[in-house]
């Protein structure tokens, strides 16, 4: 089994809280699909297919599935879980993931409802919910003439995971510009932490596999740019990043992270791979480190691609490429 268990702990991802269920709970799973969350308007819903919250369009269903709109909403959700004793995984735009074909035990909690912007011209800081699209908050910020969210336009993910995972592109990531963030911790309570508390460094943090959930963030730009100039560097980005990658098959992006000094893209080309295909998943013509799904592949069918391009890399070049996607779930390895 080549895939680092370190690597697929989760990001936007996964906070595990206790591994075994109520029995109170299983018997309202089987007499209820849906159990309203006590003072809120929020709905905890069973079996809820996993497939259209990830952007690779495969998944199996949550056990129990919910989504706040709004941070009294997710402290009562994650409050929830802690009495059922349930797992808790949360999930994002979903973009950086592969949910195992069986589903995920436990409460699946979905934050992309919790969008929220404020921008600050004096300063310059720019404060975000933890569910707002990474695209959308580059293109605002270039429309208000602000500096130093152009690299991110392209990145198809919520700002929750992006702070988790030290998201970048384009030589400029997350720990560039972040101040602090945000967290709500297991008990319950909110924490701010600074970014040096973060413990920042290639795609990832000491927040990646915790049970610390991201709420907001807060980022330093530089304001008073010409819109016309930063809009204009903003969609050069943007243009780079839909010419050079198959962002019109479903896919989580970059699979695996680059081991320096090599492009993990450029390995797996010159290993003869681009287009090897099981199943309906297939490496990319288009570029090497994308995974795509042709239409109707399975997690099962990724995940086996995944393991074979890691074989035939290290077997041609000695060198392990570790998954930047993370994974959710129960998989089986195979050899």
């Amino acid at each position: 089994m080549l895939l680092n268990p370190k690597d697929n702990q989760s990001n936007e991802s996964v906070c595990r809280v206790s591994q075994s269920n109520n029995q109170e709970l299983k018997n309202q799973s089987v007499n209820s699909k849906e159990i309203p969350l006590a003072g809120t308007d929020s709905i905890i819903k069973s079996q809820v297919s996993l497939a259209a919250y990830t952007s690779y369009r495969v998944g199996g269903p949550a056990q129990w599935y919910v989504a706040p709109r709004n941070l009294e909403e997710l402290q009562a959700s994650v409050e929830y879980a802690k009495k059922h004793s349930l797992p808790i995984t949360v999930l994002g735009a979903g973009s950086n993931l592969l949910v195992s074909d069986h589903g995920i035990e436990g409460l699946v909690i979905v934050t992309r409802h919790l969008r929220h912007t404020q921008f600050d011209k004096d300063t310059g800081l720019v404060t975000v919910s933890a569910g707002e699209p990474i695209p959308a908050l580059a293109c605002e910020a270039a429309k208000q003439g602000y500096q130093g969210f152009e690299w991110a336009v392209g990145i198809p993910g919520t700002m929750g995971g992006a702070v988790v995972m030290n998201a970048g592109a384009h030589k400029g990531c997350i720990a560039d510009i972040l101040v602090s963030a945000e967290v709500l911790l297991p008990d319950g309570s909110l924490q701010t932490l600074r970014c040096d508390q973060l413990e920042y460094s290639y795609r990832t943090s000491k927040l990646q596999g915790s049970d610390i959930i991201v709420t907001q963030a807060t980022f330093q730009l530089q304001p008073g740019a010409d819109p016309t100039q930063v809009l204009a560097v903003t969609k050069q980005h943007q243009k780079q990043r839909l010419t050079t990658q198959p962002y019109h098959l479903p896919s989580c992006g970059s699979v695996f992270r680059n081991p320096k000094p090599y492009a993990a893209g450029w390995l797996i080309e010159n290993t003869g791979l681009k287009g090897f295909q099981i199943g309906n998943a297939q490496v990319a013509q288009r570029h090497a480190n994308f995974i795509v799904n042709c239409g109707g592949a399975t997690a099962r069918d990724i995940f086996y691609l995944i393991r074979h391009v890691q074989n035939e890399v290290q077997k041609r070049w000695s060198i392990l490429l570790h998954p930047e996607v993370k994974m959710i779930g129960e998989f089986q390895a195979i050899g």
